[in-house]
């Protein structure tokens, strides 16, 4: 990415933008297998499913171009992501009329909650590929949930389970502390707790 000036009015209160992607995680990175690798949709929902990573590939892809916010107060800008849209997932699927939180999570312990009608904005998605290259498994490759509007701990890392609530269900970071909304415009990075 090349350095320039961005609009004022782009950066949420608390942040400093950055060119750089710094590296943040719980844990260690997962060892990614093509041939055991699976993501998993289920809870409230009409059809669960299960993909292997060639499936999902097949899946119709998007581009979407977002900034990206971090609870430690960086902001990265005009990232390029490619992947597969929240929206498309939610159809394939078809939530049940009172499924109304989701929870994602990587399938060793971490997850992250958010009402549903958040992930269905339009520059929701599942991520591959990140600045036209594969995602680097330290920024969650082979796939991570992108949620621009939140802080990037919503945007879960190596993630394969997404569940459909009807409930909200603290995750990983809210049950320590973290906020519910992770609102970077309203600098919302810690809440009252559960």
């Amino acid at each position: 990415m090349s350095r320039k000036t961005i609009d004022p009015k782009r950066i949420p209160p608390g942040q400093t933008v950055t060119e750089k992607f710094p590296v943040l995680h719980v844990g260690s990175i997962p060892t990614f297998d093509e041939k055991t690798w699976d993501f998993r949709v289920a809870g409230l929902v009409e059809n669960p499913i299960r993909l292997t990573w060639n499936e999902f590939l097949q899946l119709p892809k998007v581009t979407i171009i977002s900034d990206f916010h971090c609870v430690t107060t960086w902001s990265r800008f005009d990232n390029v992501w490619e992947g597969v849209s929240f929206r498309y997932m939610a159809d394939l699927v078809k939530p049940k009329p009172e499924a109304r939180y989701v929870v994602t999570g990587d399938g060793r312990g971490y997850t992250a909650n958010l009402p549903l009608e958040v992930l269905m904005d339009e520059d929701v998605l599942f991520a591959y590929k990140h600045d036209g290259q594969p995602l680097a498994p330290e920024h969650g490759g082979p796939l991570r949930l992108v949620v621009p509007k939140r802080y990037a701990w919503k945007s879960t890392k190596w993630v394969r389970e997404v569940r459909f609530l009807k409930e909200d269900e603290p995750g990983y970071w809210e049950v320590r502390g973290y906020s519910n909304t992770a609102d970077p415009w309203t600098e919302d990075r810690f809440g009252q707790g559960w």
